[in-house]
């Protein structure tokens, strides 16, 4: 698996572990609410760790990873207070999911030649 892949399977698992928080919250199942957080929190968190800080990029991506790891908090907090910011945060991991699968395509469709000597 590649690591473009193994990223894009982190983003699902954080969205799905955020539809499921979204409904264990309305059926009142706050184990199950919070162990979800929690993960989607670590998922973030992991994304954070790996970040390439030479590549411009990752500045603003952290700054985003912060901010979603900030507002899980609060939103375990309040649990009810909140649960509208769970569609939000879903929505930023999405598009976020999109834009990488999106740019993996890119530099998986580039192909690049390589100088051979003819001989002969």
């Amino acid at each position: 698996m590649s690591g473009s892949e193994q990223l894009l399977l982190l983003f699902d698992e954080a969205i799905s572990r955020l539809n499921r928080a979204d409904y264990s919250l309305k059926d009142k199942n706050y184990p199950d609410f919070e162990d979800c957080i929690t993960r989607v929190n670590r998922i973030v968190r992991y994304l954070i760790e790996i970040l390439d800080m030479e590549q411009p990029i990752s500045r603003d991506l952290r700054r985003i990873y912060n901010y979603l790891v900030y507002d899980l908090s609060i939103i375990k907090a309040g649990r009810e207070r909140r649960q509208d910011e769970i569609g939000r945060i879903r929505h930023i991991l999405s598009e976020l999911r999109g834009a990488f699968n999106e740019a993996s395509k890119q530099v998986s469709d580039m192909h690049i030649v390589k100088e051979t000597e003819i001989r002969g």
